[in-house]
């Protein structure tokens, strides 16, 4: 995992924690570093972690931001329209600050005060019950929902490898965010199987369609879903047969309705096992939905 944008004083500091327990660096001008590690969010200091004793404080945010595009602001300029963007290996850099707006849409952002910076981690496996459950006895359209942070994406990353290994499927990852695969300018990734295909970088309403002719997949898997436009790219998929594999942060009953899904996976916290639902949110348990009165609230 490359963090080389970080000032030399935060980045050794990083460096004398365990990586694999690290999920977020939050650095807010003239404030404490403060780093998610272990799932608590404790106080960054020279030697690693405390809870109140000396830590780094966060100096000039601009030159890490500057750093971590490689000077090249145009380049990332519709990432950070969102608020955000994805560095090598599929690091993703939140960023607050002033939004400068043009018609009621974000063109820019300046005078950045605080950045989050989310490290993506492979962890081979962490899918196995939700596809033995699941998928044992085939590929279903599944939405993975849940609050940000619960392993929706690494989820995804694992899947994708699952299906390619074990079903030799052509899949096709659509990443728009750069975050499922996390291929950089050499090729290099997290694992996803020998199978897959990926589109990096593309809105799915534009790309869906197009890629489909194409690149011909049997199951396409695609990162977080937004707005009315990613569900119509979605329904043209299943529409067309293609099952869909999707994450989201969506947890309303309601607005869960409207998408097409055969079954829901609502993940509920790191090393938590997740609850399966079918479309009309009965638990679903082991290729059934349990007997009794088992309707539940996904939201509400």
């Amino acid at each position: 995992m490359s963090l080389s944008f970080l000032p030399s004083e935060i980045f050794d500091a990083v460096s004398n924690l365990n990586q694999n327990f690290l999920t977020e660096i939050r650095l807010r001008k003239g404030l404490p570093v403060i780093v998610e590690y272990k799932g608590k969010y404790c106080y960054l200091t020279r030697s690693g972690i405390s809870d109140d004793r000396f830590p780094i404080v966060a100096k000039d945010i601009s030159q890490v931001l500057f750093k971590a595009v490689n000077g090249s602001f145009y380049s990332y300029s519709e990432q950070m329209k969102s608020g955000f963007i994805t560095v090598g290996h599929g690091v993703r850099i939140g960023i607050a600050g002033e939004y400068v707006t043009q018609g009621g849409v974000i063109t820019a952002v300046r005078c950045v005060t605080s950045m989050n910076i989310r490290i993506p981690h492979e962890v081979k496996g962490c899918s196995d019950g939700v596809y033995s459950e699941l998928f044992s006895d085939g590929v279903k359209s599944t939405l993975l929902v849940s609050k940000p942070g619960y392993g929706k994406t690494t989820m995804l990353r694992d899947l994708a490898a699952k299906f390619s290994e074990k079903l030799h499927l052509n899949i096709l990852i659509f990443d728009e965010r750069n975050e499922i695969a996390a291929i950089n300018s050499d090729g290099d990734g997290f694992y996803i199987g020998e199978t897959v295909d990926v589109v990096r970088c593309a809105d799915k309403f534009g790309a869906i369609s197009s890629a489909i002719r194409a690149m011909k997949p049997q199951l396409i898997i695609t990162d977080e879903l937004y707005g009315d436009d990613d569900i119509k790219a979605v329904k043209y998929a299943v529409d067309c047969g293609i099952c869909v594999i999707a994450s989201s942060h969506v947890t309303s009953k309601s607005e869960l309705e409207k998408m097409p899904f055969e079954y829901f996976v609502k993940l509920t916290g790191i090393g938590q096992k997740p609850e399966i639902y079918d479309k009309n949110f009965n638990t679903y348990r082991c290729g059934g939905v349990d007997d009794g009165d088992r309707r539940v609230c996904i939201g509400g």
